[in-house]
């Protein structure tokens, strides 16, 4: 069996995992929350910048936190399709539980819903992501902790959800972002845990590009579309603001006219 190593750069991977998990968790859940608010095709756009946000946040964290992941006895690849594909699945799955919530008439139900497939699209993530592992040896699972991993998924997405639903000023949703992240994390390296490695040495070369080739750059890139969308709506009014904006103009009314000459 291969020793892993979790964080092979010490605490940097996961703190940095950790925040991008937080940022990601934040944004989705002001856009979420900005959703509510709105109507028509307003509330279609926060939702789809909501379900990328928590998506690409989820993404970011996972492969952050992979980039301290190393096994003895053999050097480590990404399939580049299948690492895509989970992105892609993470924001389609997260979407799916947010417009369910953004939609939904019976908010319980609606939350139950969207929970579950939101934490199934943060497991489907995790593991679609580790299916790109590519490496000298066989990977495998221990069942019980991969539930675990799973059932923490679904649990803090039902959190966050309830969150948006629930909670409406900055400090709140900051404090549940951190909430979230965290059990982001929690459920990343609970998954990571049920990982047992067999190396098989080889000196034939491994297929895929290695991390810090496909996965670093592209984690930056995405990592700095949260920051930026972020900025986004930290600067947009929300509708109440707007509706403020708006009576104030009624208020005012028109300027008086000159007085004639």
């Amino acid at each position: 069996m291969g020793h892993l190593d979790h964080a092979a750069f010490g605490w940097l991977t996961p703190v940095l995992s950790y925040a991008m998990a937080c940022i990601g968790a934040a944004l989705g859940l002001r856009c979420t929350v900005r959703a509510l608010e709105a109507t028509g095709r307003s509330r279609r756009n926060w939702l789809i910048t909501a379900a990328s946000a928590i998506g690409t946040g989820i993404w970011t964290m996972h492969f952050v936190a992979m980039l301290g992941f190393a096994v003895t006895g053999t050097d480590i690849r990404y399939d580049v399709p299948m690492t895509i594909l989970s992105l892609l699945v993470a924001m389609l799955v997260v979407g799916g539980g947010v417009f369910a919530v953004g939609y939904g008439r019976d908010r319980a139900r609606a939350l139950l819903l969207g929970g579950l497939t939101t934490g199934l699209g943060v497991a489907s993530m995790h593991y679609l992501g580790m299916t790109a592992l590519r490496l000298h040896g066989t990977v495998h699972y221990d069942p019980l902790l991969v539930a675990l991993s799973v059932a923490i998924a679904v649990v803090a997405a039902t959190a966050a959800l309830w969150a948006a639903l629930n909670i409406k000023s900055p400090v709140a949703v900051a404090v549940a972002s951190l909430v979230m992240g965290a059990a982001v994390s929690s459920m990343h390296y609970t998954g990571m845990l049920a990982v047992s490695v067999r190396v098989a040495p080889s000196g034939g070369g491994l297929p895929g590009a290695t991390a810090m080739q496909f996965i670093f750059p592209l984690a930056v890139g995405l990592g700095s579309y949260l920051f930026l969308t972020s900025a986004f709506v930290a600067l947009s009014p929300t509708a109440g603001e707007r509706a403020a904006y708006a009576s104030a103009e009624r208020t005012a009314g028109p300027e008086p006219a000159g007085l004639p000459h």
